[in-house]
């Protein structure tokens, strides 16, 4: 009698770049707004506080969704075709409020470096790269934004994407590796320096809606653009003065990157009206060097951004939005 024995192994599958479709959905910030409990929400959660308590919470890190991009899988993680071994989870087991109530994501993917991580787990995208996983240790974000909720852009894993972007690729070291963490050489509007004269720190971050800033600077800003506070804690601008608004550029590694007021106004709309929210928002972190800026998605999506693991660097190139790409 002849015993056939058939040994399970685990062969790593390598592929070249994998992307992983971006849902938009309305955030927590305006559903708790169409219901009336936005005010009451900025009343218990001020952002200078939220930042001090939950300083750790701000690796580059996308929502997921279950059943669109990210499953449990035993001791597997699948994220698309990738199949990770023996990722790390943390599992929240005590949320306050009711703020994740409204929420339409089931975690965070982090994408920060290990630094940042609680308890020595591994990142996903470190378990990626030492799994071998992707060709090439990067990773690459395309925002859009708009009324297609169906179609956000793309994380793409394992490479870069030449067709996302036209011009050339600019590249900057990451300055501290826990967040993506880039120099800021200054903040310009209309061609003149207003803030970070002598430099500055920011945060590349697909978790971070807005823009972010030191309060005292967000401010000017703000009365530099003429948008005033509302009282659910927005700052709106008169729709029809977006043309008149000026544009406003970060020089990072010594190349401008330029945003028109259509790109860093976030348009709003009800049944009844419209309104332009001022991408910027005060956040106040501090760091050993400087007040620490976040490039949020509101940068991103004007930028196809590129994170380099392998040479810890930031890449930024125009992003090429056309309305028949997928």
């Amino acid at each position: 009698m002849r015993v056939i024995l058939l040994a399970m192994v685990y062969i790593p599958f390598t592929v070249a770049v994998e992307r992983i479709p971006l849902i938009r959905f309305k955030s927590i910030k305006k559903q708790l707004k169409e219901k009336g409990e936005l005010e009451e929400f900025w009343r218990n959660h001020h952002p200078d506080i939220f930042a001090r308590r939950y300083l750790h919470c701000f690796p580059a890190d996308i929502a997921l969704s279950v059943g669109t991009t990210s499953e449990m899988l035993y001791d597997y993680m699948n994220i698309s075709n990738i199949s990770i071994k023996g990722q790390d989870f943390g599992e929240s087991v005590f949320e306050p409020g009711t703020t994740f109530a409204f929420a339409h994501f089931d975690g965070v993917l982090g994408l920060g470096y290990p630094s940042l991580v609680v308890g020595n787990a591994l990142p996903v995208f470190d378990s990626i790269m030492n799994q071998q996983l992707v060709e090439e240790p990067v990773f690459s974000f395309y925002l859009r934004r708009g009324d297609d909720t169906e179609n956000g852009g793309e994380l793409i894993l394992g490479g870069i994407d030449h067709s996302l972007y036209k011009g050339s690729i600019h590249w900057v070291p990451v300055t501290e590796k826990s967040y993506w963490q880039i120099h800021l050489n200054n903040i310009k509007i209309q061609g003149r320096v207003a803030f970070c004269s002598h430099g500055c720190e920011a945060i590349v971050d697909s978790g971070t809606s807005l823009i972010t800033g030191p309060s005292s600077q967000i401010r000017r800003l703000q009365e530099y653009i003429g948008a005033s506070p509302s009282h659910t804690g927005e700052f709106l601008v008169d729709c029809r003065r977006l043309s008149s608004l000026p544009h406003i550029s970060f020089t990072i590694g010594h190349h401008e990157y330029k945003l028109t007021a259509e790109q860093y106004i976030v348009k709003e709309s009800t049944e009844d009206e419209t309104f332009c929210v001022s991408g910027f928002q005060a956040l106040d972190i501090a760091t050993r060097t400087s007040p620490l800026w976040i490039l949020g998605d509101v940068f991103m999506s004007a930028f196809y951004c590129i994170f380099d693991r392998g040479n810890d660097r930031v890449g930024f190139a125009k992003a090429v939005h056309r309305k028949d790409y997928y």
